[in-house]
């Protein structure tokens, strides 16, 4: 039987008199890639915030590796193996790429700023953190400041930064979002590497064809709540979801 690593209970927030998220329960497991779907102002954003601890439900329970934390703040969460990343670019734009990855490398494993002590010193971080730049595509970038680098490397360069936290479960809130046409394959591709290594992969999206064929499972998010889950064939066939995307029809098949 599969290890499910996050569940949530009947979880809702609200604001003022808008239900935001209404009553969602999901369990999601171990070495899947799962993807939260839905129309833009679905509620998957404020979903991920109550799951990542940046919110606090009005109702509901969150619970991680069998644990209840729901009052535990998103940095304990981080500690337990949740990584997350963000809609919009968040890097340390006046550092190197390299840098970057390295800082979060350092939290990870808990080695502090040491004025008197040569970086290289640490050659296991130093060596790990090469590892994930190559495996985000930027090892040749990696002297580059990372303000320098295109909207594209630089979503690239925070999934570094969340893989260099080596999570057990990964949330990612629309990586591709505001890249090229051009880049968003490169994105794919590395996020199919990263499942096939067995990492668990939650990931938020609102284009089906571009996560369907990646996916495990789909969840389908509408007004807030819970639509439908399931295999993605079943799921992007599912008359209620042609509804919620199109007004009925057929969705297209994936072009990645």
């Amino acid at each position: 039987m599969a290890e499910t690593l996050i569940r949530t209970e009947n979880l809702s927030i609200s604001f003022g008199a808008h239900k935001a998220v209404n009553g969602v329960s999901i369990s999601l497991e171990k070495g899947l890639f799962t993807t939260i779907l839905g129309p833009n102002g679905a509620g998957k954003t404020t979903l991920f915030n109550l799951i990542s601890g940046l919110l606090k439900p009005t109702e509901g329970k969150i619970f991680f590796k069998g644990t209840d934390v729901t009052g535990l703040s998103p940095v304990e969460r981080v500690k337990m193996g949740m990584g997350r990343s963000f809609q919009l670019t968040n890097v340390f734009s006046r550092l190197t790429t390299y840098e970057n990855v390295r800082l979060a490398m350092q939290a990870h494993e808990e080695v502090g700023y040491k004025i008197f002590t040569d970086h290289r010193r640490f050659k296991s971080l130093n060596e790990k953190t090469e590892e994930i730049l190559e495996e985000v595509l930027l090892k040749d970038k990696k002297d580059f400041l990372a303000g320098e680098l295109s909207h594209g490397e630089q979503r690239k360069l925070e999934l570094g930064m969340v893989l260099a936290l080596e999570p057990e479960v990964l949330l990612l809130d629309e990586p591709t979002a505001g890249m090229s046409i051009e880049e968003v394959p490169t994105m794919i591709d590395i996020l199919r590497r990263t499942k096939k290594k067995g990492t668990t992969i939650i990931l938020i999206e609102h284009k089906m064809d571009m996560v369907k064929t990646l996916s495990d499972q789909l969840i389908i998010i509408v007004n807030g709540a819970k639509l439908v889950e399931g295999d993605p064939e079943e799921v992007s066939r599912n008359p209620e979801v042609l509804k919620a995307y199109l007004g009925g029809g057929v969705l297209n098949e994936p072009t990645t």
